[in-house]
């Protein structure tokens, strides 16, 4: 063959590359997730060119306004129709801009300003060395009980990059509930994991503990992640596509122009069933549900607290989030395989969760299992696979994360010489010592029992009424069995604090700054709020409740 003919075929082969399409990006719809990113992007700066001694003022003060930003953008799109009528797909394909997901990223954006309150937190441990001390780490590379640590300590050093490490992880949170394509999920899902993975290690008390509660985590969110993208691999190879609406489109059947090649991979249900299941349990790990909840227990109990309450509530609204869209938006073809699976998985959660708590002696652990049982519910309300199913979920998932950073906002206060008292036989009589914050946390617990003109009533009665009327009622019996379960050691820890003799030498109540005081106020008020008047948000959410396809 001679020169000019072999050129000749690789500049035919060329040619039609050379036309590729500018990319259209709409700004203004992508606004909330752009802010809390660049937001992040400056945190990296300060970190970088302000002084030591300036740079907590101006973390906190940075991600707060970008925060109340970010939210203020949500509100805009919304009330700009973008949640009903103007609702669509932007960025080229990659971002859902429609109810739910708007919904989902005020919850998140709300939950992780009350939790950015709980890490600026710096009165409750005593000063050191003339520094207020906050929950992280002096220096997060040093070896625990080393020199180094010991010279950070008195230097009065702080991890003051944990503020653009949180934004960095409510960016992919924002994205993930929002996803509109497979990679573009993934994407989201390292992008807010590797931040927590990070902030799960830098507790300034038990750092060992600490440390091992982060290294647990990352090997088994790595094992998730892996499994989630062999999922994504497969449905790819069924579909030719990661687009969510296209694959619908394909495992509906109603997909047209199919290549030969494609028609071929199409026939073949294993590469479907495999990679959907691949993808849905990777997105199980991140909300907890049993069997892939081994992780929640030890990560939570390790974690420095705020860390523990903001994950432990905005990690669940993100992954609850894209779960109901990959289920309701790809895969609704596939209801009758999927959903006898995930009635056995909410069955086992529910029920593994609460009776599991009863066990449990740390306060910390007990709160992680009581979210394993949670996620469980939650899931009778995605089961339904009706509007309210999706309504009554985005409801429950509020009125939970208020609640949740509330409880670990009161965790932070009961201290001993140790650090937290995180062992409940310490908060024996607490609310002889300190009526208010046992009482404060009294309510908390109600809410997460589901105790009427609690949030978590209004919560429970939405998801159980949506599942009932999709046909899952056996799954409901089920749920409010567990609910009795669970309401079992919630009140046992109130008896303890309230009729328990307080114990000589027992822990003290830390006097917190205002911003505990407001995330504690702000979990009171939201669950008070949504148990007494719950219609409105309820409307609110049945508005935001229809995805765009």
């Amino acid at each position: 063959m001679s020169a000019s003919a072999v050129h000749s075929l690789w500049t035919t082969a060329a040619d039609p590359i050379s036309k590729i399409d500018t990319p259209k990006i709409e700004y203004g719809q992508l606004s909330p997730t752009l802010i809390v990113v660049g937001a992040a992007l400056l945190g990296v700066l300060i970190e970088a060119v302000v002084p030591r001694r300036s740079r907590y003022y101006a973390q906190v003060f940075t991600a707060v306004v970008a925060l109340v930003a970010s939210f203020a953008a949500v509100v805009a799109l919304a009330a700009g129709g973008y949640a009903t009528t103007k609702s669509g797909i932007a960025a080229m394909g990659a971002i859902a801009v429609d109810g739910p997901a708007l919904f989902l990223q005020g919850t998140i954006l709300l939950t992780a300003l009350v939790g950015l309150f709980t890490f600026a937190e710096r009165r409750l441990d005593p000063a050191a060395h003339g520094n207020r001390v906050d929950s992280f780490a002096a220096q997060a590379a040093s070896v625990p009980g080393g020199e180094s640590e010991k010279a950070a300590v008195k230097a009065g050093f702080t991890t003051t990059e944990v503020f653009p490490l949180l934004m960095f992880a409510v960016a992919g949170m924002l994205i993930f509930p929002s996803a509109n394509d497979l990679l573009t999920l993934f994407i989201a899902l390292e992008v807010f994991s590797l931040p927590l993975y990070l902030m799960c290690a830098l507790a300034r008390r038990k750092r060992l503990m600490s440390q091992e509660a982060a290294v647990k985590y990352f090997l088994l969110g790595a094992f998730a992640s892996a499994f989630t993208l062999f999922g994504i691999a497969l449905l790819y190879g069924y579909a030719g596509s990661v687009s969510y609406g296209t694959i619908a489109r394909v495992v509906d059947g109603t997909a047209t122009d199919v290549s030969p090649v494609l028609a071929d991979t199409m026939g073949n249900d294993a590469l479907l069933l495999i990679g959907s299941a691949l993808i849905v349990m990777g997105l199980l790990f991140k909300v907890g549900a049993v069997p892939f909840h081994m992780w929640t227990p030890d990560v939570y109990q390790g974690a420095p607290t705020p860390v523990t309450g903001f994950m432990a509530a905005a990690t669940k609204v993100a992954a609850f989030g894209a779960l109901l869209r990959i289920l309701y938006v790809v895969l609704p073809g596939l209801r009758w395989d999927w959903r006898p699976v995930m009635w056995s998985v909410a069955i086992v959660t529910m029920l593994g969760g609460a009776i599991i708590a009863i066990t449990q002696t740390d306060i910390k652990r007990l709160l992680a299992y009581s979210s394993i049982a949670h996620a469980g519910f939650i899931l009778a309300g995605v089961i339904a696979t009706t509007p309210d199913g999706v309504s009554s979920v985005l409801f429950y998932l509020a009125a939970y994360s208020f609640v949740t950073i509330g409880a670990f906002a009161v965790v932070t206060l009961v201290r001993d010489a140790g650090g937290e008292a995180t062992h409940l036989s310490k908060w024996a009589g607490l609310g002889r010592r300190s009526p208010l914050v046992a009482a404060v946390f009294a309510v908390f617990l109600l809410a997460f029992a589901g105790i009427p003109l609690t949030s978590g009533f209004a919560g429970k009665f939405a998801v159980f009424k949506a599942a009932a009327e999709g046909g899952a009622a056996p799954l409901v019996v089920v749920g409010v069995i567990s609910s009795a379960i669970a309401a079992f050691f919630y009140i046992r820890v109130i008896v303890l604090m309230f009729f328990s003799e307080p114990r000589p030498g027992g822990p003290t109540v830390a006097v917190p700054s205002p911003l505990t005081m407001t995330a504690i106020g702000v979990g009171v008020a939201v669950t008070l709020v949504l148990g007494v008047a719950p219609q409105y948000f309820l409307d609110l959410a049945g508005q935001a409740g229809v995805f765009v396809r």
